[in-house]
């Protein structure tokens, strides 16, 4: 029967649950790839495919949810004929599976069209594109499908975790949307990550309207993974799995299965469930919340700036040890200096000091200032994030620089040890989609600048993502010479967020030679440097005075206020460069 047909009937689509845990929970197959074994042990895959077939799926998915390392064509090849197989002696559907597109290499559109292209060799026309992060390359996948096999049925599947965020930041409603928008995805759904009870939550609070009758589809995990012999297990029970699922059915799903730890028994027991009379409620249905319009909260910088009044942020750099007496007194004294916010960077140049987001409560509560913390994508999670911008939110802090951070110094030549699991751009798309999923006030987001970078083209590139993604402004690097100072006119012209120019005032000859040579992203001229040969601490600090203000008048016409940086906790020449700047009314 055709698969439309069959859903067209009301029919209830039962689909198979994981192959790669169930796989890997077979004796002696501890962490071996599951796909490999297509070609190496196709036995067992055949085995696993009709055990979920008797316990009652009625649509399998192909072993190729990960085939990079592997020759595609043969493991598909193989893949399709293990599952075809099994599934002919059931009259089950066969769906290609297409795992997310691979990090790097071939364009995410480009990925999904060649796999589509193996796949219709072998006749397969049902294709399921799973565990996505992101839309990106489904539009194209499903204009190639149509164009190359009318009949083509796909099947968008998302992963959100149970706060409704994928791993690439972006709401699930929002993609789930977006899928259902397009005429060539012919079903939007949702698997992985989460458990059945999270998912029915979630499902429960999408509007379903905008499939305009297409199916919606929902494969939860077993539940949440445990680690026992350094190896991730699942414990969810069939029955608990297969109450919920009958749930989720009836909630609106119309295609459901299982995702990482289920195994055949939870299909047995879902499939029973399904049939079954109204199941018992393991969970109480949640009530849909209405996502109404944020609260604006206070937000003295933001309000300045969108008022049209110049802002002075200064830089502080947090202490390397546990006495933070300094650091406040350096706070206390830039706040009645006259500056709008203290901005405190997340461990400079890779080296371990007090954390900026513990700083920038400690700041709000303690002095009334206006903290600005860094957060750096180096060594945290997108969950890491979100639970410390819910201690900021708590804590009234509202304003965030975002940038991917320095990498760690290490000893190792050819190995840096630090961890990078997104980038910038990712971050502040996250937390820009955080307004309404757990963060009833929205953050004021700025990016990094680099005027100094020698292809600023690519920088303004950059800075464009950055405000399509949610950025409300910038600060920049340091601006010490007339090619940054052009650069940030460019950057004037092409970006519509608020720019706050950096101003780093270079307080001797050595400081100087220390910047150019040591410190990513800034560039200090040759004349200049020359011009601190010589000078002691008092002569060194009224150039620096006079330089820096001078730098920070000609960035005027092109920057909505300044981003001064303190150099070795000078906040008395900070406080002076912003009388001066005050002074003039600029």
């Amino acid at each position: 029967m055709n698969i439309r047909e069959y859903l067209r009937q009301g029919r209830l689509l039962l689909f198979d649950g994981a192959m790669g845990t169930y796989y890997a929970a077979r004796p002696g197959r501890a962490g071996a790839r599951c796909e490999r074994a297509n070609l190496d042990r196709p036995e067992e895959i055949a085995a696993i495919h009709r055990a979920y077939l008797e316990a009652g799926a009625r649509a399998i998915r192909t072993n190729t949810f990960d085939l990079s390392g592997l020759d595609g064509a043969a493991a598909v090849g193989a893949a399709c004929r293990l599952a075809l197989d099994a599934a002919q002696p059931f009259g089950a559907f066969v769906f290609a599976d297409l795992g997310p597109a691979p990090r790097e290499g071939e364009a995410p559109a480009e990925h999904y069209r060649r796999m589509a292209e193996l796949f219709l060799k072998q006749g397969l026309t049902h294709f399921i594109a799973e565990t996505l992060p992101s839309d990106e390359g489904i539009p194209e996948l499903a204009r190639f499908l149509k164009e190359r096999c009318p009949e083509a049925f796909l099947l968008a599947s998302f992963a959100a975790a149970p706060d409704g965020m994928t791993r690439e930041g972006l709401s699930g409603r929002t993609l789930f949307v977006r899928a259902a928008a397009l005429d060539g995805v012919d079903g939007v759904g949702f698997n992985c990550v989460s458990g059945p009870r999270h998912l029915l939550e979630f499902v429960r609070g999408l509007d379903l309207s905008v499939l305009g009758g297409k199916p919606l589809s929902v494969m939860p995990n077993a539940g949440y993974p445990t680690v026992l012999g350094r190896r991730a297990v699942y414990q969810g029970a069939p029955d608990y799995f297969g109450e919920l699922l009958a749930q989720t059915a009836g909630a609106g799903a119309s295609i459901v299965g299982g995702c990482c730890g289920t195994t055949p028994a939870h299909i047995a027991r879902a499939a029973q469930a399904l049939e079954g009379p109204e199941p018992r409620l393991f969970a109480q249905p949640a009530p849909a919340r209405a996502e109404g319009p944020a609260r604006p909260g206070r937000n003295p910088l933001r309000d300045k700036l969108e008022a049209g009044k110049r802002v002075i942020a200064v830089e502080l750099d947090p202490p390397a040890d546990d006495n933070v007496d300094g650091f406040m007194e350096g706070v206390r004294s830039l706040r009645d200096a006259g500056a709008d916010a203290v901005t405190v960077s997340d461990c400079p140049v890779g080296r371990p000091r007090a954390d900026s987001s513990l700083l920038a409560c400690k700041i709000r509560r303690e002095t009334g200032a206006e903290p600005l913390p860094h957060l750096t994508c180096r060594d945290r999670n997108l969950n890491a994030t979100k639970a410390l911008l819910l201690g900021l939110s708590m804590e009234g802090v509202h304003n965030v620089l975002l940038v991917t951070g320095d990498p760690v110094p290490t000893q190792d030549r050819d190995e840096v040890k630090s961890v990078f699991n997104f980038n910038s751009r990712k971050l502040i798309r996250y937390v820009s989609g955080l307004t309404g999923h757990g963060l009833s006030v929205p953050f004021q987001i700025f990016g990094a600048l680099n005027v100094n970078a020698p292809n600023f083209q690519k920088q303004l590139e950059l800075a464009l993502e950055k405000e399509e993604a949610g950025a409300a402004g910038f600060l920049t690097q340091p601006v010490h010479s007339p090619r940054a100072l052009q650069n940030l006119a460019l950057a004037r012209e092409r970006l519509k967020g608020y720019i706050l120019g950096g101003v780093f005032p270079i307080v001797s000859h050595r400081n100087a030679l220390f910047l150019n040579n040591e410190v990513a992203g800034v560039s200090v001229p040759e004349d200049m440097v020359k011009r601190y040969e010589g000078l002691g601490r008092e002569a060194a600090e009224a150039l620096a005075l006079e330089l820096s203000v001078d730098i920070a008048r000609d960035m005027a016409p092109y920057t909505d206020g300044w981003y001064l940086m303190t150099p070795f906790r000078r906040v008395e020449l900070i406080a002076r460069i912003m009388a001066e700047l005050r002074r003039d009314g600029k």
